[in-house]
């Protein structure tokens, strides 16, 4: 069973940026393409980035594309999004999980820009 433990959220004004860590338990993770995903306040979770097992491939969100930043460490077991040049419509409770959500969600880290 996979666990994912979400960190790195916090507050930031408009234009700021943070570095969300995914750590997730298992020795699978290094076979697994993994995302992130965000959940903003009534509205569906949805995917905004991509990256396959071996880090080689990328793809993202219309909505972030050229802002934020996928990668892994499979070593650690961890998979990061940088995320720049924030905007207030990224607000959201933001989730790593597997391409598909095939694991138990973690609780997510919690992103809010705002001045």
């Amino acid at each position: 069973q996979v666990q994912l433990v979400e960190s790195g959220g916090g507050l930031v004004q408009p234009g700021g940026s943070l570095k969300l860590s995914c750590v997730a338990s298992g020795s699978i993770f290094s076979w697994t393409a993994m995302g992130w995903y965000r959940q903003a306040p009534g509205k569906q979770r949805e995917l905004v980035a991509l990256i396959t097992n071996d880090g080689g491939t990328t793809n993202y969100a219309d909505s972030v594309k050229g802002r934020f930043t996928i990668s892994r460490d499979n070593a650690k077991n961890t998979v990061y999004l940088q995320m720049n040049s924030l905007k207030p419509e990224d607000t959201a409770v933001y989730y790593c999980n597997s391409r598909g959500g095939r694991y138990d969600w973690g609780q997510g880290t919690q992103v809010t820009v705002s001045s």
